[in-house]
């Protein structure tokens, strides 16, 4: 064969080759970027669970609280009744741990909520019926999440 007609063949190969590896190479960062969104995800989601089972707890610990109506609709930020030092009456220690709940949602989930009431439809917070909700929302990236879980005191 002659020389002439030889040339170059084995460059074009060799770019060929590297556009193929460094499609797959694209291809692998595309893989790891959607993991660690979908990890960063689920790391909200299991805080969120904690935070809720944590104010259930709450709600459980105050039974007669329950009983008396004050944890039948809390909404907002909540406030400080400024009484744990000294006595609190039933009702302020529900509004102390809403308080103190809702602010530890704030700092744990990005612009982070949290509403308690009590419901026969979760989705409504209609204060009929024997079941507590417990709401939790967040926005991550723009994107608006929320986690619904009920309970019975």
């Amino acid at each position: 064969m002659n020389k002439c007609t030889q040339r170059g063949h084995g460059l074009i190969e060799a770019m060929v080759s590297i556009f193929v590896v460094s499609i797959g190479f694209l291809g692998f960062a595309g893989l790891q970027v959607n993991g660690l969104a979908s990890a960063n995800d689920s790391l909200f989601r299991t805080k969120a669970i904690y935070l809720s089972y944590q104010m259930a707890d709450r709600v459980r610990a105050n039974l007669p609280a329950v009983h008396a109506g004050s944890y039948n609709s809390l909404t907002g930020t909540g406030s400080d009744p400024g009484c744990i030092t000294t006595s609190c009456t039933l009702a302020q220690v529900a509004q102390n741990d809403f308080y103190e709940w809702s602010t530890e949602v704030a700092a744990v989930l990005p612009t982070g909520a949290g509403t308690i009431c009590l419901t026969s439809d979760p989705s409504a917070c209609d204060g009929a019926g024997n079941v507590y909700a417990i709401t939790l929302s967040w926005k991550e990236k723009g994107t608006p999440h929320s986690f619904v879980t009920t309970f019975r005191p």
